[in-house]
């Protein structure tokens, strides 16, 4: 089932979570929407790739610690190979192919898929008009562009606030409002620590290329890294081109274009980056590295998450992360939208996805093949 998901998640991570919605919370009825939306909260408040931490929760989840390794790797294995074959192609031919036309016409049903788990998720999540004007003032606060990190802890924080001002501690509860917190709290407070160690790390002079500076690189990005795909081209251009002068600033662009063109999650970036750099085995030692963080962190994280859902406060703050999360999707389609419905074929191709998704659910991963073989034509025939 991941493989699949691996094969055909287009369109960055939240593309990857309205499909993961309609295949495990819709169709195969795994997880409850409520569960779905405390797991994506979750992998919103932990670095790393929040779109592999949902597949290793929900692995985890289905079948424990076997799930969350088999659930992850096979997330991450097709689009592992599809990178190392472009890049392949890439060291020999030294161009990227062309896939506009795939894009095309996948984009468009990418984003009705969106729309749909959006939908679904929201209806469950808003539970009370206090959550509903929280998640009215993350959206607001988005679109300004307010740090990712900073909404999803505020709005945790002032969900909490809101129950602790009309109910006091109780030793019977589950768990402890700070003790709970702590959990989540800890990647925010540590990041600017491990930040500015490997800022130290990074700022020695003329660093020479080895697969293990290359694999410590990968997991420290991977263990810091929050926000979006520009975030991670921050990341590597500062240490890889400037500081160390391993990839030239075309060589930097091509890799990030190479995680956005091809499925599954962005930070397979690094496999290409790695294999430009020393070949397969570096290729596969960056993949282990950048991703790697996440399973740890999942590992230690999933088990919590229900006693935090059994604590009144805990769980509060929960809510006030889950209705952020969904207000910072609501933001990410609506810039992808913009890019996506470029003309008259692809608003059209995007409507008619949506009708059968909400009126037929007919199985999002038909609507992206379709919207493959649409766009591949329209490439065909000129548009």
């Amino acid at each position: 089932m991941f493989l699949k998901l691996g094969l055909i998640a287009f369109g960055g991570p939240a593309a990857h979570v309205g499909l993961m919605e309609d295949e495990f919370v819709r169709r195969r009825k795994w997880l409850t929407h409520e569960k779905f939306a405390d797991l994506l909260a979750a992998s919103n408040l932990i670095p790393g790739p929040n779109s592999t931490e949902m597949a290793i929760y929900i692995g985890q989840q289905r079948a424990g610690f076997r799930g969350l390794v088999v659930a992850g790797a096979c997330f991450i294995l097709p689009a592992t190979l599809i990178v190392m074959a472009i890049a392949w192609g890439y060291q020999r031919y030294g161009t990227l192919p062309q896939l506009g036309g795939l894009l095309y016409g996948v984009k468009p049903v990418i984003i009705a898929v969106i729309v749909q788990a959006l939908w679904g998720l929201a209806r469950k999540s808003l539970k009370s008009a206090r959550l509903a004007f929280l998640g009215a003032a993350a959206l607001a606060l988005g679109f300004l562009g307010v740090h990712e990190l900073l909404l999803l802890l505020g709005a945790g924080l002032l969900a909490t606030a809101s129950v602790s001002v009309t109910r006091k501690p109780s030793a019977t509860d589950p768990v402890k409002s700070p003790n709970g917190l702590a959990l989540f709290a800890w990647p925010a407070s540590s990041k600017g620590l491990l930040g500015a160690a490997a800022t130290g790390t990074a700022a020695a002079a003329g660093v020479k290329f080895g697969l293990l500076p290359l694999f410590l690189f990968f997991l420290k990005v991977g263990a810091v890294l929050y926000g979006s795909g520009y975030v991670l081209l921050a990341f590597l251009r500062a240490d890889l081109v400037e500081r160390w002068h391993w990839l030239s600033e075309a060589q930097l662009l091509d890799a990030i274009a190479v995680g956005q063109i091809t499925p599954g999650p962005l930070f397979t970036t690094a496999t290409f980056v790695g294999y430009v750099l020393g070949g397969p085995g570096a290729a596969l030692l960056a993949t282990l590295g950048i991703f790697l963080p996440a399973f740890v962190f999942v590992a230690v994280s999933g088990p919590i998450i229900p006693r935090l859902r059994n604590s009144k406060w805990a769980g509060a703050f929960l809510d006030g992360v889950v209705v952020a999360s969904l207000a910072l999707m609501v933001v990410v389609t609506w810039y992808l939208a913009r890019a996506a419905l470029v003309d008259g074929p692809t608003v059209v191709l995007a409507a008619v996805s949506a009708v059968l998704l909400f009126r037929f659910r007919v199985n999002s991963v038909w609507l992206v093949l379709g919207g493959a073989a649409v766009g591949l034509a329209a490439s065909f025939l000129g548009r």
